[in-house]
């Protein structure tokens, strides 16, 4: 016997149905703005944007959720731990570059694939710290097993420093200030001279370059032992102490992702000065030889 439900009856299931449908597509739209689970980026360009936003390196994964054993090992025991969460938050822009066997477009695919061929990436699961620039950082191929907390730590020595701390080799923290001030009064205390890394206020990319300096070990070293390190930008204002940075730069404006290194013991008069656009060794041997030079002078 043939039973049918009233036209009310029906206009509800209908509804009902319709209401299902509608959330589905709602779903489908928000997965197409690039948004993952748990805060990762599924698109390059949305990572990207984030980045130059606010100054944030992109902590890319590549993978192959479907069919890469290693990936799932990756993803359990060190993305998906509380560990690496604490870590990740307030410091990189997690992008997820997946390509699975099934279940994304063909445009998709070809997209993310884009990505792979961009950074050179062959084999799955791969990492890779971008620059807000869009440049490589540094990367690590395959997963070995590691700890959450050994995974996050290979990592974390590549990334800027936080809140103006700079990790140093035994794990203490060694101050990089903010403020010319600062750096002036606690040069009069240290008796040692300042060294200011000047760049122009909100630069992403010159901020990315200052971070990677100061994690390069021989210029950590080097400072650590010599200098009072400051991070200040361009047209900051004058100081209580009467330092201010147009006498140590003069007034015009750096150039896009410039960075200038200066030497000073009172904040007003350089001493040395350098272009932090030079790979950190030659940036070493050009503060080496200032050094040697100053010891020179005080003999």
């Amino acid at each position: 016997m043939t039973t049918t439900l009233p036209c009310r009856l029906v206009s509800i299931e209908f509804f009902r149905a319709s209401r299902l449908l509608a959330g589905a597509i709602a779903l489908v739209c928000w997965a197409g703005v690039g948004l993952a689970a748990d805060g990762w980026l599924t698109s390059y360009n949305d990572a990207l944007a984030a980045a130059e936003r606010t100054g944030r390196p992109i902590l890319t994964v590549f993978t192959g959720s479907d069919w890469c054993l290693h990936c799932r090992k990756l993803e359990e025991k060190v993305l998906h731990t509380d560990t690496f969460n604490r870590w990740a938050e307030d410091r990189v822009i997690l992008l997820m570059i997946d390509l699975p066997q099934q279940g994304i477009s063909q445009e998709e695919r070809q997209s993310r694939s884009r990505v792979c061929i961009k950074y050179g990436v062959r084999s799955f699961p791969s990492t890779l710290l971008i620059g807000p620039d869009g440049g490589r950082i540094t990367g690590q191929s395959g997963y070995a097993g590691q700890s959450a907390e050994a995974w996050v730590a290979a990592m974390d020595g590549h990334l800027p420093p936080i809140a103006g701390k700079a990790t140093g080799p035994a794990g203490e923290a060694d101050e990089v200030l903010s403020s010319l001030d600062k750096a002036v009064e606690t040069a009069r205390d240290a008796k040692r001279p300042i060294l200011l890394m000047v760049s122009r206020r909100g630069d992403a990319e010159a901020t990315t370059r200052v971070a990677s300096l100061i994690n390069d070990p021989e210029f950590e070293s080097l400072t650590r032992d010599h200098f009072v390190v400051a991070s200040v930008p361009q047209a900051a204002d004058a100081s209580p102490t009467g330092a201010k940075l147009d006498d140590l730069v003069g007034s015009a404006e750096l150039a896009a992702d410039g960075i200038e290194l200066i030497v000073t013991d009172d904040g007003k008069t350089p001493l040395y000065t350098q272009s932090g656009a030079q790979p950190p060794h030659r940036i070493v041997s050009g503060l080496r030889r200032f050094l040697a030079a100053r010891q020179t002078v005080r003999r």
